[in-house]
């Protein structure tokens, strides 16, 4: 059950971070503002602090460089983690640089939740990596697979709340809608970050609302 002295914090790249830094609130104008706004409404006596980490550009081993003072510092209540789609980007569009494939991905990321469980208590929720590309069958989206398969093992590894997604995404793009969901394939627009925020907030009642 939430309280309003709990800590709900977002972690993860531009797709979190959208426009926090240009919002006097520092939620930004995305799905974490989405998922605060619900909760404010459906829950207005209960409503947590939320606090949004994403920075635009990061990659998973970002995350490392900044994990105790953006996570771990904070010691918050509940952790969100979104991260992924940039380590697939550069794979496709930077193949110069260094890389993170699948099994490197997974080590760095169990880091991460290892440092939570050890110097927290907080409660996990990851995201899967949500989509490279409006084309199911992309060369992005292939990619992700197995990035997505790395996150449902970790969240049941860890007894992490699992938000689906790339699943979610992946179903609606197979319906054929005309609606998009990003600006370029990766960014969402404000249908994308409802999408997104609908998960989050379906998974999470699921554990924490009942």
């Amino acid at each position: 059950m939430l309280k309003q002295s709990d800590v709900l914090l977002f972690i993860g790249d531009s797709i979190t971070e959208s426009g926090r830094f240009e919002d006097a609130e520092e939620i930004g104008f995305g799905y974490v503002r989405l998922i605060r706004d619900y909760l404010a409404i459906n829950l207005p006596n209960q409503l947590p602090r939320v606090v949004n980490k994403g920075i635009s550009g990061n990659h998973i081993t970002d995350l490392v460089t900044r994990w105790d003072r953006d996570v771990i510092g904070i010691n918050p209540d509940f952790v969100s983690i979104s991260i992924g789609i940039n380590d697939v980007w550069r794979r496709l569009d930077h193949p110069e640089k260094e890389l993170v494939f699948p099994d490197r991905y997974e080590g760095i990321y169990r880091n991460l939740l290892n440092e939570v469980k050890m110097k927290t208590k907080a409660k996990l929720i990851l995201m899967e990596p949500s989509i490279h590309g409006e084309v199911v069958e992309s060369p992005g989206n292939k990619m992700l697979i197995p990035y997505v398969e790395v996150v449902r093992k970790l969240a049941k590894e860890y007894n992490a709340i699992l938000v689906e997604t790339h699943q979610v995404f992946i179903d609606y793009l197979n319906q054929d809608s005309p609606q998009r969901l990003t600006s370029d394939g990766v960014h969402m627009n404000s249908i994308g970050n409802m999408l997104m925020a609908k998960a989050w907030i379906k998974s999470f009642k699921n554990a924490h609302l009942k």
